[in-house]
This record gives C-alpha cells, sequence and structure tokens, in this order.
C-alpha cells in the first residue's frame, strides 16, 4: 500500500471513506517546505481549486492514508488526474515519529484565484474533522474567498 498525503476536502476522513473505502487513515503531519495555495478554475467549485507550491517558510497540514491500488484507481478519477487535472508527485511528510514518504496531487494548472467561499469552508470543516491546529483552521476559514455572483 501506498501513503496518501491528503491536504484539501479527503481530509474529512467520512469522505474519504466514502471515496477510498479500504484506505484508513495512518496518522496526520506536516508538509514542511510546502503552502497551501489555490489555483485554476472550476464551475462545479464556482472557483479556484486548491493546490501546494512549494515554499521554504510555509507548512501544510495533512492527513495519511494507506491506499491500495483498487482505492488510487477511484481517487484518480474523483481528483481528474486521467482528464490532467491533478497530477500526482511523491513528497517527505513530517510526523511525530519521523518523515513519511507519500504521494499527494497537485493542481496541474496556473497558481491564483480564489476559491469560492463554499469550498473554502469545506477544507477547512475537513481539516477540523482530522484534528487539524485551531490555528491552521482558523487561517483556513478567514482566507480571502469569493461568493457567488463575484
Amino acid at each position: 500500500m501506498a501513503l496518501y498525503a491528503a491536504y484539501a476536502s479527503n481530509m474529512d476522513p467520512e469522505q474519504m471513506a466514502s471515496r477510498a473505502p479500504h484506505s484508513p487513515m495512518r496518522g496526520t503531519g506536516w508538509l514542511a517546505g510546502w503552502r497551501l495555495t489555490f489555483g485554476g478554475q472550476d464551475k462545479g467549485w464556482d472557483g479556484a481549486l486548491a493546490t501546494v507550491v512549494e515554499d521554504d517558510s510555509e507548512q501544510v497540514f495533512v492527513v495519511m492514508y494507506d491506499v491500495p491500488a483498487w482505492d488510487e484507481k477511484e481517487l484518480d478519477a474523483w481528483e481528474g488526474a486521467a482528464l490532467d487535472v491533478y497530477r500526482k508527485i511523491r513528497v517527505r511528510v513530517q510526523t511525530l515519529d519521523g518523515d513519511v514518504l507519500c504521494w499527494l496531487y497537485v493542481l496541474d494548472d496556473y497558481e491564483g484565484g480564489l476559491p469560492s467561499a463554499r469550498y473554502l469552508g469545506i477544507l477547512a470543516d475537513a481539516a477540523e474533522k482530522a484534528g487539524a491546529p485551531d490555528d491552521y483552521v482558523k487561517d483556513l476559514r478567514t482566507r480571502p474567498c469569493k461568493s457567488l455572483g463575484d
């Protein structure tokens, strides 16, 4: 099994259980040297999509899941990997037990744009359910976003 590091709505254990039912949560950690940002444009979410980019001064909270090949295919479909919306890369995640090698999805599009308020709220709720620190969740909830009609 390969460890998947979720940083967006897949941090929500209930969502992951429905998308990848054979992929148990294995813990949480930090993607050091990376920054959560948004890019591209998605009509379904009415705004930019979550992604991560390298940034030495930042870190991103992640939830790690053990994902077997059959669940990985399902996740690829959910994330639009076959449509080149997201692509997979390998990263090191810092945990209390040391660094762990994981894979994650990054947006295959430009950085920039604002997420919708609805999408940002889903990400913040997912981080909260996964046990992210309060200040991390608060930062998500107070990020710039656009409301419907913007």
